[in-house]
């Protein structure tokens, strides 16, 4: 199928300079992981990066402005996974154009725009569009009538379908959305609207124009904003003439590709629509997610990549592509969406190398989940279930990540059903966990402390606190006032000794955990000018609300007030030290990728006072020549004292320069970048923290370990400073004793230890070679003493063994030796009592049985034991009854025998 123009690029382009040329500042797409919001998994609309700005917490240096945000929804209410392919709107992976009014312009320009940009710019027939109101909103109706919408055509709606709300308090207002219709012209009918799939809602504009109080009371916001969303792939749709996104361009593409690469008929694909649906879906979400930095993993996002990955290379095998494939994919989203999502390119490589390694080890679990699967199958056959048991899939799923339309499939074709019920409570549960997992521990608030925080920052007097660190000059104390205290969300007039607080003051030189950066510690205490002297260990700070920083402390001693003259004062120790780990950070980043390559990114990191843990993108462990590698151009770029240099600039002139934006981070226009030495950079970054002046004020740089952090992630932790000079001490400590303990000196410790070693397994094998000797001495003593039970050779003799692995090793011989024979061996391991029972496969075949035998055997010895027809074992606690066990084996045996047929 073939498009004339507007491609889906070209649709963006024009609707973002379209409101451009209407005063609106263009913003890019924030990542798909939100900032500073624990209330959602992912960016879920467009509207997500400017939720402060809209409630009026935020203030940016435009009132307009316009996006194409890209979305995510597969959990919680907008959850569109098992819709995608078979509906044919529904998606994952989505862009939201938008156009956002803070305060400024409302309904009337509002309506204006959208219509004169649907009708005139793109000229969509007006007879196929509709016009939805919130039922009391007639201002809105009037707006549509006046720019020349149909009175037929404009609809009122209740709450459910035309009213936009936050949460059940907060900012909401009424809704207007516009439909188009896809149907039989003649066929058209108002009652379709918002009912029949016929009419496709595309647009959203929300006026939030109030403030929910109470469930009862709505109250008019100072300043009414706008908040618009449409499908981009929706709009393509209609522009394209396509009854359904999948036939647009955005898809279209991908699924050309993956048709040449399962090498494949236009009949069959036909056939296989929903595959080829689902993973030219899945295969934009996957791309996005992972240059978004959210690599596949078990917990949280990372288990939302993992599984729609997976999902994508179950479909492939519907296919018949049994090679991996999906980084080819991945590579045709890059081509075709790189050049506005510029990240795409960036992460190139790591997207393509993450994405292979993930499906190859997907196609190993899935190999393993098969025989399990088919385990589970033998034993419901076995037992007359008719079903797999939710429990049963949910293992499958959660171990081996078999997704459960393949268990219900296979299931299907051995005549069993799964209990889906089952499965998904269980999964609801676990996708519970993984949004716990995500959130973190102190973000946004919510509920009623939030609305706390805001009427406290609605009422100090002062502009919004903020972090005063002036990275060079060293400040780390401010005098200042204290503007509020809070205790259980709940203000305090003061606070008496021993209470913990919060406390917000005009102007602090405490730094804000951010960007992987502890905050400062320190103290807060009276000024001068205070009625009565007090003091405030503070714990550290955090910024609930924008341009609001708290500090959590508690109260040491006297009793601080509102208003108080105040002198903020950080831990400079500390502070020096954090910023040692910080810069040091920036130039483990840097030595990483000029070692390794450019696939290395940062995939998170601590840094505080005592170490550093700096996690990357790298598929295998370090060998020990790539960490001394890497110690060592740490190491040498401290000794050369290269300067550490901050600067502000614009985010495109600093990215086009080199600078590494990290992973998703959301900068502003102008960005904050630390670049570390002169001439040509050893590193450039764009961060807001703490670093030192020169790279020589680290002293020294350790790696203390390496490790795995996650699949396709490796973790380095170093020290420096005063933490790797200790580290450096206890090491020779160490070595010193070392030398001690083997009576040699410390040069002298490896040729000492590598003949230890020599000696170590010289005499290992030595004693492994006596051990053969007396094993084979004890087995010809055991064949000697031999006896016939009921015409049948058996072998019923005290051993002595160091373990049971021995005492069984020797049954085993023996069965070799003396041929088809029962033995039974009785040994004291470590003082208990244990019996080992085997029976060769022809008497166990005459009726003799392992398991029976020892479970008579073994009370005396006073213990119970069992195991399957041709080996069993049991232990106990009465050594002296090992004798009368073996006499109980002698009848046991022959009973057994003289029942046999």
């Amino acid at each position: 199928m073939t498009h004339s123009s507007p491609n889906i690029n070209d649709i963006r382009r024009q609707f973002i300079a379209y409101f451009e040329a209407r005063g609106h500042q263009f913003v890019p797409s924030a990542p798909l992981v939100p900032d500073n919001d624990d209330t959602l998994l992912f960016t879920n609309a467009g509207m997500v990066q400017f939720k402060n700005a809209l409630l009026g917490l935020e203030t940016r240096a435009y009132r307009r402005a316009v996006t194409s945000q890209k979305c995510l929804r597969v959990s919680g209410k907008h959850n569109d996974l098992e819709e995608v392919g078979v509906s044919p709107r529904h998606h994952t992976f989505f862009e939201m154009l938008g156009n956002f009014s803070f305060g400024d312009y409302f309904k009337a320009e509002a309506v204006q725009f959208a219509w004169t940009l649907l009708i005139e710019e793109w000229g969509l027939p007006l007879e196929r569009l509709w016009f939805s109101v919130y039922e009391d909103d007639e201002e809105a109706a009037q707006l549509w009538r006046d720019v020349g919408a149909a009175p037929d055509r404009i609809l009122p709606f209740g709450r459910q379908d035309n009213w936009w709300s936050m949460g059940d308090t907060g900012p909401c207002g009424p809704c207007s959305e516009i439909h188009y219709y896809w149907g039989d012209l003649a066929r058209q009918q108002a009652q379709g609207v918002n009912r029949d799939d016929e009419y496709l809602e595309f647009w959203n504009l929300v006026f939030m124009q109030y403030d929910q109080v109470t469930p009862t009371t709505l109250e008019p916001l100072p300043q009414p904003g706008v908040d618009t969303g449409a499908g981009l792939e929706r709009v393509a749709s209609m522009l394209q003439g396509c009854d359904n996104t999948y036939d647009t361009d955005a898809f279209l593409s991908l699924m050309d590709l993956l048709q040449r690469l399962a090498d494949q008929t236009d009949a069959q694909r036909q056939a296989h629509r929903v595959a080829y649906r689902v993973i030219a879906d899945h295969s934009r979400a996957i791309a996005f997610l992972i240059a978004d930095g959210v690599l596949p993993g078990n917990e949280g996002r990372n288990y939302i990549t993992r599984l729609i990955l997976r999902r994508a290379a179950r479909f492939g095998r519907a296919l018949n592509l049994r090679a991996p494939f999906m980084a080819r994919m991945a590579e045709g989203v890059i081509d075709d969406m790189g050049a506005h999502y510029r990240e795409l390119r960036q992460h190139k490589d790591l997207i393509c190398e993450t994405v292979t390694a993930e499906e190859a080890r997907f196609r190993q679990t899935l190999h393993r989940g098969l025989g399990h699967l088919d385990a589970m199958v033998a034993e419901n056959k076995a037992q007359r279930r008719p079903e797999i048991s939710g429990a049963q899939s949910f293992l499958l799923w959660d171990t081996f990540g078999f997704p459960l339309d393949l268990t219900r499939d296979l299931a299907r074709e051995q005549g069993l059903s799964v209990n889906e019920a089952e499965f998904r409570s269980l999964s609801a549960l676990a996708r519970a966990r993984s949004r716990q997992a995500a959130h973190a521990p102190q973000g946004a608030p919510a509920g009623a402390y939030a609305d706390a925080l805001r009427r406290l920052q609605s009422r100090t007097d002062a502009p919004a606190t903020e972090v005063k660190h002036r990275i060079f000059d060293g400040v780390t104390a401010t005098d200042t006032r204290v503007l509020a205290l809070m205790a259980d969300g709940q203000a305090l007039a003061s606070a008496q000794p021993g209470t913990a607080v919060e406390l917000v003051v005009a102007e602090t030189p405490f730094y804000v955990e951010a960007g992987g950066q502890l905050g400062d510690t320190g103290t807060v205490s009276a000024g001068a000018d205070a009625r009565a002297p007090w003091t405030l260990q503070v714990d550290g700070a955090r910024r609930p609300l924008p341009g609001l920083i708290v500090h959590d402390g508690r109260v040491l001693a006297g009793e601080p007030r509102v208003g108080d003259a105040a002198r903020c004062e950080v831990d400079p120790a500390r502070r020096r030290a954090v910023e040692r780990n910080h810069t040091a950070t920036h130039l483990l980043h840097a030595t990483l990728r000029a070692r390794l390559g450019s696939s290395v990114h940062q995939a998170g990191s601590l840094v505080g006072p005592e170490r550093l843990r700096f996690d990357f993108t790298w598929p295998r462990a370090l060998t020990a020549q790539e960490i001394v590698d890497v110690q060592a151009a740490v190491q040498a770029a401290i000794l050369a004292d290269h300067p550490v240099t901050a600067g502000w600039e614009p985010y495109a002139d600093a990215v086009a320069a080199g600078a590494m934006a990290l992973f998703g981070e959301k900068y502003a226009d102008i960005v904050r970048v630390i670049r570390i030495g002169s001439g040509p950079c050893l590193s450039q970054e764009l961060c807001g923290g703490l670093h030192v002046v020169s790279t020589s004020a680290l002293g020294a740089f350790y790696i203390v370990r390496e490790s795995s952090s996650a699949a396709g992630q490796r973790r380095i932790e170093a020290v420096t400073g005063q933490a790797a000079n200790q580290y450096v001490r206890t090491a020779l400590e160490r070595l010193d004793k070392a030398a001690v303990l083997l009576k040699t000196q410390p040069d002298r410790l490896v040729p000492s230890v590598q003949s230890l070693l020599e000696q170590n397994s010289r005499l290992r094998k030595e004693q492994q070679a006596s051990q053969r000797a007396q094993a084979q001495a004890q087995i010809e003593r055991l064949l000697d003493q031999s006896q016939t039970i009921a015409g049948v050779p058996c072998i019923l003799q005290q051993v002595q063994a160091q373990d049971i692995e021995t005492m069984r090793t020797l049954c085993d011989r023996l069965q070799d030796r003396r041929g088809p024979c029962a033995i039974g061996l009785a040994a004291l391991i470590h003082g208990r009592p244990m019996l080992v029972v085997s029976v060769s496969p022809a008497l166990a075949a005459a009726g003799l049985h392992a398991g029976a035998l020892v479970r008579h055997a073994a009370p005396r010895i006073g213990g119970g034991g069992g195991g399957r027809q041709n080996l069993a074992q049991a232990g106990g606690k009465k050594a002296a009854g090992l004798s009368a066990a073996l006499q109980v084996l002698e009848s046991r045996i022959a009973a057994q025998l003289e029942a046999a047929p």
